[in-house]
C-alpha cells in the first residue's frame, strides 16, 4: 500500500496488490480526540506578548490616552495652603449629655459633718472673681463621671489616730500631671501623723498665673502635707503617660477605686504633654529637620494621651496650629502633617484637603524614601476603610491616587499586601458597584474606579495578592464594573489592562473562563470601542489567553451571537488602517535587517486577532466552520499578500501558522482548497525567505496542502522538494517532520519518487531516522512511511536504496526491539505513551518495511552492527 502522512494500510496482509490511498481517501471516522491526538503540530495554538502599556513619565491622577477632558475630570495639580482647610468643621463630637445632679449638694462645715459627701463653694459675687475663680477650681475640685463633686477634707488634728487611718484625705490635683500621680502613691504608703494630714492649698491664682499655666509652666496651685510640701517635687514631664481610659487612683475614705474624669485627665495631659510641643511648632518655624522632629513627637504624645480622633475638646485650637504650617513649602513636613491630620478623623473640606496633601507628597517619586518610614500608608488605608463612600467621594479619589503612586514602589506595594489592602480594594469595588447608573455619584465614582483598578493591576504582580484577588472574587466583580460602565471608555481600559495581566495566569485564565458573561461583555466592547485600538488589543489579548488551553472557552465564545462576524469586522478594520499606512513601513527597511522593529498599533491587533482565530480553530467543529468562511481565509491570505516578514515577522508567521490550522479540515466548502494554488504562492516567498522560522511554518502548510495533486505539482515545479530535503539535516526534529510529511505525500505519486535518489533524500531521511528514531516515534513511522511509499515498486534492495540498504537491515532490527528501543528511565506517563506511539505507530510499519528489504536482499552483512545508535 502507499502511505500517506499519518494514515495507515487499509488492506490486509494477504492482499497482492494494494492500491495506493491518500489521506483523502479515509473511509473511517475519527472522533476529534482522534484528530487531536493525531494532528502533532498540524494543528497548533498562538502565543503572542501581551500587550505593552507605556509608564507615564509623571505621575498623575489621570495619565496620557485619557478620554475624559481636562473639564471632566479632577485636576491632579493644584495649589493647596492652609486656607484650604475650614477650622469651623474641626469641632470636635460632643458627648453623650449628662442628667442633671438629683440632689443638691451639701457644703461641709466642718468634719462633723458626717453625712456631708460634697464640699461646694460659694459662687464669686462678680464676673472678675468668676475669671479667678475658674482658673483655680481644678486646683480645689475633681469631678467624677458621674458628675459628682469629691473634696478634700479638713480633718481636725484632735482626732484620734484609728478614725483618721480609716478615713485618709483625698488629695486632688487637678492640673499637675504626673505630680499628681506622685503625690496619691506616696500618700497611700507613707504613714502621717496628725499634723501631716492637715491639708493646705498654697494657690496663687491671678490672670498671668492662669497665662503661666496655659503656657507650660509649673503651677504653683497644690495640695500636699504641710511638712511635706518642702520636699516633694514635681517629677519631669516626659515621663510616659497612662492611657486616661484605664488611669484609677485609690480615693481615700472609699474601699473602691474610681476613674479620674477623662476630661479632666486629658486636660492635664494636654498642658503638660501637649502645649509645650505646640510652642516648639510656633518657634522654629524656618528649621524643617526641627519642624518634623517636632511633629513626630506630637503624634507620639497624642497616640499616647489617647487623642487621636475626634472626641478631643482641644482638637480644634491642634488642628489650626497643623494647617497654619501646611503653608510651609516642604514635603517632608506635610507628610508629618497629613498623617496627624489624618489621624485626627477629619471629614468633609479637611479630609477633602488632607488627602490631597497626601496625593501631592506620593506624587513626587522622589518622596517614596520618606513614605516608607513615616507609614503614611495605613493612615490612608483607613481613610478608604472607614469614610463614606458617597459621601467623601472627592476625598477618596486622591486618597486612591495616592495609593495608587505608592503602588509603584516594589517596598511599598509589598505593604500593601501585608496590611490587608487588595481585601479592601476588593470590598470597595463592591460597594462601588452597587451604585446604580441613575445614582447621583456614579459619574465620579468613575473617577476613583480608575484609580482602584489600577493600583490592582500593580499589585497583581505579587503572588500573594494574586491569591487573594482570585479567593475574593475579583473576576465577577471586573466583570461587573465592565458591564456597568461599558459607555465609560476610560473605566473599560482600565478594568481590560487588569484583566489582560490576570489571564495571562493559568489560575485566572481558568476562572475567567467560567465567567459565562465575560464572553458577552467583551464582545459588546468590541462592538462598541472598535476603533480604540488600546482597548481593542487587551480584550483580544483576553480572547487568545482564554482560547489557548481551554476547549470549551473556544466552543462558548464561537457560540455567542456574531462572535466570527465581529472578529471578522475588525480584521477588515485594522486590515485597512495597516494597508493604508504601507508607506511608512516600507521607509522602515532602508534601516537594515537588524533594525529592531516593533509592530504598529494595527499590526499588533492583527497579531493578537490572528492568534484567537488560530486557537479557536484547534476545535474541530469551530476550525471546520473558520475553514468554510471565506471572508476570515481571504483576509489571511491578504496578509501574506501584501505583508513581507521582514515587516513585521510575528504577524506573517500567525498568518501562515492560521492557515495551517484551517488546511487541516477537509471540508466540501473549504475555503482553503478553493485557494489552495494561490496559498502555495504566498508560501513559496516565505518559503524562499532567510526566516527560519517562517520557512519552519511554511513547510507546514504544504504538508497539509500537499495532498492535493496541484499542489504536488506546484512544489515539483518549483522545485520546492530540494529546500524540503534539505531541512532534513535539522538538528530540529520538529523541522524534519515537518519536512519529512510533505515527503511522504509526494511519494504517493509514483512519478514523483525519483527526487529522493537523486537528492541524496534517502540517505538524509535514513540520518534522521537513526538520530531521532528512539527519541520520536512519530517521526519514525513518517521516515518508514516515506520509504515505503518509495519503495514500491523495489527488484533490489541495493538499486532501490543503494548502500543504505544495509544500514537500515541493522538499523531496523534494533529498533523493533522492545527492550532496546523503550526507554526505562521514563516517567511512567510518558513511558506509556512512549510505548503505544511505538507499537502502533512504527512497529507495524518498520516491520514491512524490514520484510521488504530483506525479501530483496541478496546477502547480510557479516558483521552485524549492534549498536548502531
Amino acid at each position: 500500500a502507499v502511505l500517506s502522512r499519518g494514515m495507515q494500510a487499509s488492506k490486509t496482509e494477504n492482499t497482492k496488490k494494494a492500491e495506493p490511498f491518500c489521506w483523502l481517501s479515509v473511509a473511517k471516522h475519527k472522533t476529534s480526540s482522534d484528530i487531536i491526538n493525531e494532528a502533532r503540530n498540524v494543528l497548533r495554538t498562538v502565543g503572542t506578548q501581551r500587550p505593552f502599556t507605556p509608564t507615564d513619565g509623571q505621575r498623575k491622577l489621570f495619565g496620557s490616552g485619557f478620554s475624559r477632558g481636562p473639564q471632566n475630570r479632577p485636576p491632579s495639580v493644584f495649589s493647596l495652603h492652609a486656607s484650604s482647610f475650614d477650622l469651623a468643621e474641626s469641632r470636635p463630637v460632643s458627648g453623650v449629655r449628662l442628667r442633671p445632679l438629683d440632689h443638691k449638694p451639701i457644703v461641709i462645715t466642718s468634719a462633723k459633718d458626717e453625712d456631708s459627701s460634697v464640699f461646694l463653694p460659694k459662687p464669686p459675687a462678680d464676673a472678675a472673681e468668676a475669671r479667678k475663680v475658674s482658673s483655680a477650681r481644678a486646683c480645689l475640685f475633681r469631678t467624677t463621671s458621674l458628675g459628682n463633686l469629691f473634696s478634700a477634707k479638713v480633718i481636725p488634728p484632735d482626732q484620734n489616730k484609728e478614725k483618721l487611718d480609716s478615713e485618709e484625705p483625698a488629695v486632688v490635683m487637678h492640673n499637675l500631671g504626673r505630680s499628681n500621680n506622685y503625690l496619691a502613691e506616696q500618700r497611700l504608703h507613707t504613714p502621717f501623723n496628725d499634723e501631716s494630714r492637715q491639708l493646705i492649698c498654697n494657690e496663687h491664682v491671678s490672670r498671668s498665673g492662669s497665662e503661666d499655666f496655659m503656657g507650660g509652666t509649673a503651677e504653683k496651685c497644690l495640695f500636699q502635707p504641710r511638712e511635706e510640701s518642702d520636699q516633694m517635687k514635681m517629677p519631669s514631664t516626659n515621663s510616659s503617660w497612662p492611657r486616661s481610659s484605664g488611669w484609677k487612683r485609690r480615693v481615700t475614705g472609699l474601699e473602691d477605686e474610681t476613674r479620674i474624669n477623662e476630661w479632666e485627665d486629658e486636660e492635664v495631659f494636654w498642658h503638660i504633654k501637649i502645649v509645650p510641643i505646640l510652642h516648639e511648632l510656633k518657634k522654629i518655624e524656618d528649621n524643617i529637620e526641627n519642624l518634623c522632629l517636632a511633629c513626630t513627637k506630637l503624634y507620639q504624645a497624642l497616640n499616647e494621651g489617647n487623642m487621636l480622633g475626634k472626641r478631643f475638646k482641644r482638637r480644634r485650637e491642634l488642628l489650626k496650629t497643623l494647617y497654619k504650617l501646611v503653608d510651609i513649602d516642604s514635603d517632608p513636613l506635610c507628610l508629618k502633617l497629613a498623617k496627624i491630620i489624618l489621624a485626627m478623623k477629619v471629614d468633609g473640606k479637611n479630609l477633602l484637603s488632607a488627602c490631597k496633601l497626601a496625593f501631592k507628597i506620593c506624587r513626587n517619586e522622589k518622596n517614596d524614601y520618606i513614605i516608607q518610614n513615616d507609614r503614611l500608608l495605613g493612615c490612608l488605608l483607613e481613610v478608604l476603610r472607614n469614610e463614606d463612600l458617597q459621601k467623601n467621594n472627592e476625598a477618596l479619589l486622591y486618597c486612591m491616587g495616592a495609593i495608587k503612586f505608592m503602588s509603584g514602589n516594589a517596598v511599598l506595594l509589598n505593604e500593601m499586601v501585608n496590611k490587608g489592602a487588595v481585601e479592601m480594594l476588593l470590598q470597595l469595588m463592591k460597594q462601588i458597584n452597587n451604585i446604580k447608573e441613575n445614582d447621583t455619584y456614579f459619574s465620579n465614582l468613575g473617577h476613583l474606579l480608575v484609580q482602584l483598578t489600577a493600583t490592582l493591576r500593580n499589585l497583581a504582580d505579587l503572588p500573594p495578592a494574586r491569591c487573594q484577588l482570585l479567593c475574593g472574587g475579583a473576576v465577577s466583580e471586573l466583570c461587573v464594573a465592565l458591564e456597568q460602565r461599558g459607555s465609560d471608555k476610560d473605566v473599560c481600559t482600565y478594568v481590560v489592562r487588569m484583566l489582560s495581566k490576570l489571564s495571562s495566569y493559568n489560575d485566572f485564565c481558568a476562572a475567567l473562563a467560567d465567567c459565562s458573561r465575560c464572553y458577552v461583555l467583551f464582545l459588546a466592547l468590541l462592538n462598541k470601542h472598535q476603533k480604540q485600538q488600546d482597548l481593542v488589543i487587551r480584550i483580544i489579548f483576553i480572547l487568545g489567553n482564554l482560547t489557548a488551553k481551554n476547549n470549551q472557552a473556544r466552543e462558548q465564545f464561537f457560540k455567542e451571537k456574531e462572535s466570527i462576524s465581529t472578529l471578522t469586522s475588525l480584521f477588515q478594520t485594522y486590515y485597512e488602517l495597516d494597508l493604508n499606512a504601507q508607506p511608512r513601513h516600507h521607509d522602515r527597511e532602508g534601516k537594515g535587517k537588524n533594525h529592531l522593529k516593533h509592530p504598529s498599533e494595527a499590526e499588533d491587533v492583527l497579531i493578537k486577532l490572528i492568534r484567537v482565530l488560530a486557537n479557536l480553530s484547534i476545535h474541530p467543529n469551530v476550525g471546520a466552520t473558520l475553514a468554510a468562511t471565506h471572508r476570515v481565509v481571504e483576509l489571511l491570505v491578504a496578509v501574506l499578500e501584501y505583508k513581507s516578514i521582514d515587516d513585521c515577522e510575528e504577524l506573517v508567521i500567525n498568518a501562515a501558522t492560521t492557515i495551517n490550522n484551517l488546511s487541516y479540515y477537509q471540508v466540501e466548502s473549504s475555503a482553503v482548497q478553493d485557494k489552495k494554488l494561490h496559498i502555495a504562492e504566498m508560501l513559496l516567498k516565505l518559503l524562499m525567505s532567510d526566516n527560519m522560522d517562517g520557512v519552519v511554518e511554511a513547510v507546514r502548510v504544504f504538508g497539509n496542502l500537499s495532498q492535493y495533486h496541484e499542489i504536488c505539482d506546484f512544489i515539483m515545479q518549483k522545485k520546492i522538494y530540494k529546500v524540503l530535503i534539505a531541512l532534513l539535516d535539522s538538528k530540529n526534529q520538529d523541522v524534519c517532520f515537518s519536512a519529512c510529511g510533505v515527503l511522504l505525500n509526494l511519494t504517493v505519486d509514483k512519478n514523483k519518487r525519483a527526487f529522493l535518489m537523486e537528492e541524496g533524500g534517502i540517505g538524509k531521511l535514513v540520518d534522521c531516522l537513526q538520530d531521532f528514531g528512539p527519541a520520536d516515534w512519530q517521526l519514525a513511522c513518517l521516515i518508514c512511511k516515506t520509504l515505503w511509499n518509495y519503495s514500491e515498486n523495489i527488484t533490489s534492495a541495493a538499486s532501490c536504496f543503494g548502500g543504505d540498504a544495509d544500514t537500515l537491515l541493522v538499523l531496523l532490527p534494533s529498533l523493533l526491539d522492545e527492550k532496546v528501543a523503550l526507554d526505562c528511565s521514563l516517567a511512567g506517563d510518558v513511558r506509556d505513551c512512549h510505548r503505544l506511539h511505538w507499537e502502533r505507530e512504527f512497529k507495524p510499519v518498520a516491520e514491512k518495511l524490514l520484510d521488504r528489504i530483506q525479501s530483496h536482499h541478496s546477502f547480510l552483512p557479516a558483521v552485524p552492527i549492534t549498536t548502531p545508535f
